[in-house]
């Protein structure tokens, strides 16, 4: 069972989280992450994963994305990505699997509610089953950095704050839930 992870990066945040989220994910038996990122034609390009292609879509049992806030909304790079699914929401290619956001801001005020929001429209089109982070998780209520209901999130403060112990734990137990979640509806 693959869950997908596909994720945009300037800083370096959001990729950490990824790899986070991959982690928890790997905790749950007979679950594998893919990491991938989307094509970025600026100078920040991060090829340490590969790039995401449409196939991907059709090979997972799960899909999270991740992107920094711009301005309160999803970076380009990955809504140009998600534009190209067109035939995949057509087919029902993604249609009742599981789907999960997150996001990483320089500010503490950024907008990472409503980027995360925003990256939630194009999966409720898919007809995708959306999860957050519950607040049965302790962490969340006693977070004094990033983490939301709608789904984990990081505040570096320009690049000063590497991701909190508080952030570590809400990216891997969400990683745990998309692949439990995943497995349940698999069968």
């Amino acid at each position: 069972m693959n869950v997908l992870i596909i994720y945009y990066s300037t800083n370096g945040s959001t990729k950490k989280m990824a790899r986070l989220i991959a982690r928890g994910i790997e905790n749950i038996d007979g679950a594998n992450a893919i990491l991938r990122t989307v094509p970025n034609n600026q100078k920040n390009t991060d090829d340490s994963d590969p790039v995401v292609i449409n196939e991907d879509l059709k090979d997972c049992s799960a899909l999270l994305i991740g992107s920094p806030t711009h301005f309160g909304n999803m970076a380009a790079p990955m809504k140009a990505f998600i534009d190209t699914t067109t035939a995949e929401w057509y087919n029902g290619v993604l249609c009742g699997k599981p789907a999960g956001v997150f996001t990483s801001t320089s500010s503490l005020h950024g907008g990472q509610e409503s980027t995360l929001l925003s990256m939630m429209l194009p999966l409720l089109h898919h007809g995708m089953i959306l999860s957050g982070v519950p607040y049965s998780n302790k962490t969340l209520n006693t977070t004094k950095t990033g983490g939301t209901p709608y789904g984990p999130s990081h505040v570096s403060f320009n690049g000063k704050n590497d991701i909190s112990e508080d952030e570590k734990e809400i990216c891997m137990s969400f990683g745990e839930r998309m692949a439990k979640l995943a497995k349940r509806l698999d069968n």
